[in-house]
């Protein structure tokens, strides 16, 4: 059996899956809801035989691993019943009112690619440098929630459309994970006393709130830790790249009167992402993680210049996609977009919180260590004289940088038995609210 804390693997989950439908038959049922790009099946864990359905879906992301270990966790609190007294989490838990339905890996392809990721997690001396060796995330055009916004119709997208449509769900919780910062929650609409309970667990298990993410820098922010998606329209709230993010699977359930709640955790918790005081040199310090950004990714962009004849081609190496895709002005276009930030900031002394340029420096140096981490993994499996002397560059570029990382951010590891427990404590909370709010 795997040990309790660390991330399971995408097999392993799928294992615990068929256990727990042979443990409790009649209510869970196993099956499959499609098949990935490279022939992987996409499995889905239903619980329970009410008429309302909650959809829950693990792994989007193949590098955020935590939400297969998630997705078991929940299953299993919801066929042992309801273990505390809240009234909203019992009724969204009674199996004859209301079905769950647990997509356990919504990107197989991806996560065969983030290869040895679940075991790094089970060392209690994981570091971020341990977990850029091994993650992958693809390019926006090939992530299964994200691809619609780029006008792509992948299978996984495709399969997951298809479930929301078939079931209607009231509430669909996407679970990700952060690598540093803090936990917080996406909405797409607001969801009464949800924040509450989301503030408790985090509270309850040491996981600080972040006070201000990348993503929703400009979001209606009801409750700290807490985001409401601006409406499709309004994309001057939105960050760049987003402006069709009314396509995107997170926002198929309003269709049918349903919310999505995207529920982000840390692997590295920093207090910093907790500290609503103003930033005292806002400015400054935006244009320092911009030139951030861009520095590194030249750094790594000038060992791939060097390395390209010897590589897979991107037609053949999805690593590969990535790396030209991060070169080809995603640097620029992340360092960028801060620099009318930075503006507003000189002119607004304090208008940027702690947290808020926290969050921003978590982006700037991941951009880098998530390239050098991939072009280091080609330049080990390649068979060219010149390999090894790159590798040995970059990997002293990526080594500092990785410290660097721990270093300013006074980042501590957040054990995955928390996670797994903040993100099930949030889930069940959303679909308490959620079925108050259509009751």
């Amino acid at each position: 059996m795997p040990t309790p804390d660390r991330c399971l693997t995408v097999a392993e989950v799928a294992d615990a899956a068929q256990r727990l439908v042979s443990r409790f038959p009649g209510a869970g049922r196993l099956r499959r809801i499609g098949m990935s790009r490279a022939g992987r099946p996409l499995l889905m864990l239903s619980v329970g035989h009410g008429p309302r359905h909650v959809l829950v879906v693990a792994r989007p992301h193949p590098d955020e691993p935590v939400g297969g270990s998630t997705a078991i966790a929940l299953a299993k609190r919801l066929l042992h019943g309801p273990t505390g007294p809240r009234a909203r989490e019992a009724a969204a838990t009674d199996l004859s009112q209301v079905t769950w339905d647990i997509v356990l890996c919504l990107d197989p392809d991806g996560a065969a690619l983030s290869e040895g990721i679940e075991a790094a997690t089970a060392r209690r001396d994981h570091t971020p440098a341990d977990y850029y060796r091994a993650a992958f995330r693809p390019v926006a055009a090939e992530q299964p929630e994200w691809a619609p916004i780029e006008s792509r119709r992948l299978p996984e997208s495709q399969a997951l459309f298809d479930v929301i449509e078939d079931v209607r769900p009231f509430l669909q919780c996407s679970l990700h994970s952060v690598e540093a910062g803090g936990t917080w929650a996406q909405l797409t609409r607001p969801l009464p006393r949800f924040g509450a309970a989301f503030q408790d667990s985090a509270a309850l298990l040491g996981i600080p709130l972040q006070r201000g993410t990348f993503d929703a820098l400009y979001w209606e922010n009801p409750d700290p830790g807490v985001y409401v998606l601006p409406p499709p329209r309004d994309t001057a709230r939105l960050a760049a790249g987003s402006e069709n993010i009314g396509a995107s699977t997170w926002c198929a359930p309003a269709r049918y009167g349903g919310v999505t709640a995207i529920v982000e955790v840390p692997m590295w918790a920093t207090g910093l992402a907790d500290d609503p005081a103003p930033h005292p040199a806002a400015g400054a310090a935006l244009r320092e993680l911009s030139a951030l950004v861009r520095d590194g990714g030249r750094q790594v962009t000038a060992v791939l210049d060097k390395a390209r004849p010897f590589l897979p081609p991107a037609r053949d190496s999805a690593p590969r996609r990535v790396l030209e895709w991060m070169a080809d002005g995603l640097y620029d276009l992340v360092a960028g977009s801060w620099e009318p930030l930075a503006r507003q900031a000189d002119g607004d002394p304090g208008g940027l919180t702690t947290a808020q340029v926290c969050a921003l420096d978590v982006v700037a140096r991941r951009q880098p260590l998530r390239a050098a981490g991939l072009l280091l993994r080609l330049l080990a499996a390649a068979d060219d004289p010149a390999a090894p002397g790159l590798h040995r560059d970059l990997d002293d570029l990526f080594t500092t940088w990785s410290a660097d990382f721990e270093r300013t951010l006074r980042l501590r590891r957040v054990p995955v038995r928390r996670q797994v427990a903040h993100q099930t404590r949030t889930v069940l909370a959303a679909a308490g609210s959620a079925l108050a709010a259509v009751r």
